[in-house]
């Protein structure tokens, strides 16, 4: 599969722990000539438009467009006949017609910024939504006929207890969806937490905490029929992100937009990450990526999936024996974090916790 992916850098605040590219626009006129930057660079890849099967409008904030501004991107897009078309979409600043625009254009999968039902959690991370909001895009969605609904959630959130955890959980349940994302909080560089942790104000959840609920969001979304097939995606009835499949396949995808990155013919590209140089060059610069790059990228994106790699098809694509070119992979699967299992290589339950180990065998 072949993806394109594209980055909608605005927001209407900015959230405590995102370090996306992202910014709060000054007025309407910044982000119409985004857009028109945006499309001009989506023009470049005309000659992949045919091959291109899943398409994820990412952020940002890609709802915080006002319907004249959605349906001068999605028009632009018409040529592309993907099989799975994503969108992302925070609660309040979603409306009816921005939905139905959606259907409009064959938008046919919106992932859902929720984090947290706790209303005193969402405000301490910034989100200005209500539970609300959230049923009420879910079901108008449901009613125009936009099925495939992904909810994004996060755990280990300072001050979050084992039974904020569970009503999470529960109001997953009732929401009656087919995939959900769930990270844990992490503290990343250029962010408020991060500088509220610099001054001594922000304290990070304990690991035995953060594992524990963990295991409740693995125990909990298998009780609500839910496959857990990537570290942190879950499933009903195979309705996994395709596009997401091709970052943990080694597939190609084309990034467009601020500060996007693509893998396409054997190289990574980078696009600029200040709106002003991005919009009068795009891309930053393009790396050719070496065998060796390669097959790091593919063992550790492919372990992040359940169903692990083949261990024959690495061999054979990149001439390589496994277990000479990483002898330490051995004492992984001795620590009982990774196995074999008819020729594929996965990590096991306790490797799931501690795939960052893992992960640094290759690296």
């Amino acid at each position: 599969m072949k993806g394109l992916y594209i980055h909608i850098p605005f927001c209407e605040y900015i959230c405590h722990y995102c370090d996306f590219v992202k910014r709060v626009p000054k007025n309407k006129e910044m982000i119409d000539e985004y857009l028109k930057a945006l499309v001009k660079e989506i023009n470049q890849y005309k000659d992949h438009f045919d091959s291109i099967e899943t398409i994820y409008i990412g952020g940002g904030t890609p709802s915080m467009l006002d319907s004249e501004q959605l349906v001068f991107l999605l028009s632009h897009l018409q040529d592309i006949k993907p099989i799975e078309y994503s969108i992302e979409v925070n609660p309040e600043s979603y409306t009816k017609q921005k939905g139905e625009i959606f259907k409009r254009y064959g938008i046919n999968r919106v992932s859902l910024g929720v984090q947290t039902f706790n209303q005193e959690l969402l405000h301490y991370l910034n989100r200005g939504h209500t539970n609300d909001q959230v049923f009420d895009v879910v079901n108008h969605l449901k009613d125009i006929g936009i099925k495939l609904i992904s909810v994004d959630l996060i755990y280990a959130i300072p001050k979050q207890t084992f039974d904020d955890l569970y009503l999470d959980l529960k109001m997953i349940d009732q929401l009656d969806i087919s995939h959900v994302s769930c990270y844990s909080l992490i503290l990343e560089e250029k962010t408020y937490f991060y500088h509220q942790y610099m001054k001594g104000n922000f304290k990070q959840v304990d690991e035995d905490i953060e594992a524990t609920m963990y295991k409740i969001v693995m125990d909990e979304l298998k009780k609500q029929g839910f496959e857990h097939y990537e570290i942190s995606n879950f499933a009903k009835d195979g309705h996994y992100s395709f596009h997401n499949m091709i970052y943990w396949t080694l597939g190609e995808y084309i990034g467009v937009g601020l500060g996007a990155h693509g893998f396409i013919n054997g190289k990574r590209t980078y696009n600029e990450r200040a709106l002003s140089k991005y919009l009068d060059h795009f891309i930053k610069e393009e790396t050719v990526q070496t065998k060796e790059m390669l097959i790091q990228d593919e063992l550790i994106f492919g372990l992040r999936k359940l169903s692990g790699v083949n261990i024959k098809e690495i061999e054979e694509k990149y001439k390589i024996n496994l277990f000479e070119t990483y002898p330490n992979l051995q004492e992984k699967i001795d620590l009982g974090l990774v196995e074999i299992d008819h020729d594929y290589l996965k990590l096991t339950k306790q490797g799931l916790f501690l795939g960052n180990q893992v992960f640094m065998v290759f690296i």
